[in-house]
């Protein structure tokens, strides 16, 4: 099948697919390590104590584990 110049085969489609979800999931379970790792409640130090340094650190530990992971899908 032709797709906007692009050859798209229903197996690329199902590994995509599948390597979305496993990214996903890796995703997900970094996250709740470092929500264990750390000795007070992310939810209320962000959003009720508004802490900026915290917020600037998980987002930081997010955008690394998103390289991480897609350079680990790509190859």
């Amino acid at each position: 099948m032709l797709l906007l110049g692009v050859v798209v085969t229903l197996q690329g489609v199902l590994a995509s697919v599948i390597y979305s979800l496993i990214g996903l999931v890796v995703f997900v379970a970094g996250f709740y390590v470092i929500r264990l790792i750390l000795p007070y409640d992310v939810h209320k130090e962000i959003e009720v104590d508004q802490n900026v340094a915290l917020g600037i650190v998980i987002g930081s530990f997010i955008l690394g584990l998103a390289i991480i992971i897609a350079a680990a899908i790509s190859g």
